[in-house]
């Protein structure tokens, strides 16, 4: 990349690619979305589908369980250390005077809309435990509780929850397509290779077969984790 001094000299400016995203976070992205998709669709269709839309909330609930997790442990840009900001630094941003790093991970808006995303798929899959349409599908957990707890929890699910997670799901993608066209900064490749050519060298994220086995182990975790709270209403997942 070329850039002109004061004098109208061309300099070189030296590019650097950097691991950004480690693959378990690549492949709970992909997952995850693909998951959400279904959890939509099956849950308009209702009937039967609703056998698999039990199945994939239960697999979001053990990747919610993972990044939570792997927000601790995982790579460098995936922990949840590296996209906390304060609201000062939050304000600088939206005016302009973003610092390096924001263009590695997640900026503050972009971390906003994943600790928001995160929080609302957690109120959804939780409230879907609970659920029961008086038809044919009720939720794993709906024995342990009362009517009115039931009520309030199908209510939350089949209604502002449901459009809440579609709602930020467009936002979601209406910022990629942003960052795309007027940043020109295509986020898909990004997390589909794992990597960002930025303009100074960052920390890269750890990548490595130990940390894809360690992520292995915090997923299985997670999934026992999920079978266990489901089989307390008697249900098997």
């Amino acid at each position: 990349m070329e850039i002109h001094g004061p004098d109208n000299k061309i300099f070189e400016k030296t590019m650097q690619i950097v691991r950004i995203w480690d693959l378990p976070t690549r492949l709970f992205h992909w997952v995850l979305a693909l998951a959400v998709i279904g959890l939509v669709v099956t849950g308009k269709v209702g009937g039967n589908a609703m056998v698999w839309h039990f199945r994939l909330g239960y697999v979001v609930f053990a990747l919610l369980l993972f990044r939570l997790v792997w927000g601790l442990v995982g790579g460098h840009w995936s922990r949840f250390v590296a996209f906390i900001y304060a609201p000062a630094t939050l304000i600088a941003y939206l005016r302009g005077e973003g610092r390096p790093e924001h263009a590695a991970g997640h900026s503050p808006t972009g971390a906003m809309s994943v600790f928001a995303l995160l929080a609302v798929l957690g109120l959804q899959v939780a409230t879907g435990l609970f659920s029961d349409d008086e038809i044919a599908a009720s939720g794993p957990l709906t024995t342990l509780v009362a009517g009115k707890t039931v009520s309030l929890a199908t209510g939350w699910h089949k209604q502002w929850g449901q459009w809440l997670v579609i709602g930020l799901v467009v936002l979601h993608v209406a910022a990629i397509v942003y960052y795309r066209f007027a940043k020109r900064e295509n986020l898909v490749t990004a997390m589909l290779t794992g990597d960002k050519t930025l303009e100074v060298a960052l920390t890269a994220s750890r990548d490595g077969v130990a940390d894809r086995l360690k992520a292995l182990l915090v997923l299985a975790l997670a999934a026992g984790v999920v079978w266990w709270v489901v089989s307390l209403g008697g249900a098997k997942p």
